[in-house]
């Protein structure tokens, strides 16, 4: 498994660098997110020694046993929510991770805003915006999600940092595009109307399928996790 995983990353890492020379970016512009969810610590583990420092997981629960230990004794450890997160599940949540990627209703907003008052270092906040027709989850369209965006921004406790979307899962490179063009537009929107904030810094958008596409329409963080650790567990 170790040398699998290593030259699943030497190998991503010559297709992003690919990618960015092809869309006339830099490679330090861009960071990669190893998804862990349902694999064990032993691979996340290689991951780690073969230099991914920023993990991502769906699950609440699972996401704390795991990395629990684990975090504490590996300096500069990053672990973000990137699934859906019911409300009883808020407070280990903000408790727990770095950053919650999928913040995608204002009801979830306020449970995170009060329960982060008082918080020593802010918990980061994506806002997630619907660009798929096959996906459910994130705000349904601009207006509401500039909404929220200010609303978060009423919570000293919350500290926003950009935006999220999934794809479609579609073979259709240009409704692919499409998703990602529209959440960077979104996001190019955002700063003109909350000027001087320095917040809307992620565009965090392509995993395994489709990152390469993502790249090229202005991604600053992917979401890899088949091509690094294989097909998951469970």
């Amino acid at each position: 498994m170790d040398l699998d995983i290593a030259a699943n990353i030497e190998r991503l890492e010559e297709k992003i660098e690919t990618a960015c020379a092809r869309a006339g970016r830099k490679r330090r512009e861009l960071r990669l997110m190893a998804v862990s969810k349902f694999h064990p610590l032993e691979a996340v583990e290689i991951a780690w020694k073969a230099g991914l420092r920023l993990f991502g997981e769906n699950r609440v629960k699972e996401a704390a046993v795991k990395y629990q230990d684990f975090r504490e004794s590996r300096s500069g450890t990053e672990i973000h929510l990137i699934g859906s997160l019911q409300r009883n599940k808020a407070k280990t949540a903000a408790a727990f991770f770095d950053c919650i990627q999928s913040v995608d209703r204002d009801s979830l907003i306020e449970e995170l805003g009060a329960l982060t008052q008082g918080k020593e270092n802010p918990l980061m906040i994506l806002l997630e915006l619907h660009t798929a027709e096959d996906t459910k989850s994130g705000f349904p369209d601009r207006d509401s999600l500039f909404r929220a965006a200010d609303r978060i921004l009423s919570f000293p406790g919350l500290k926003p940092a950009g935006l999220m979307t999934m794809a479609p899962f579609s073979a259709d490179k240009t409704l692919i595009r499409s998703s990602f063009r529209e959440l960077a537009g979104a996001n190019d929107e955002l700063k003109r109307r909350f000027p001087g904030t320095g917040n809307w810094f992620c565009l965090s958008m392509g995993m395994t399928n489709d990152y390469e596409i993502a790249i090229e329409e202005g991604s600053t963080l992917i979401r890899i996790g088949t091509a690094i650790f294989g097909e998951r567990g469970i």
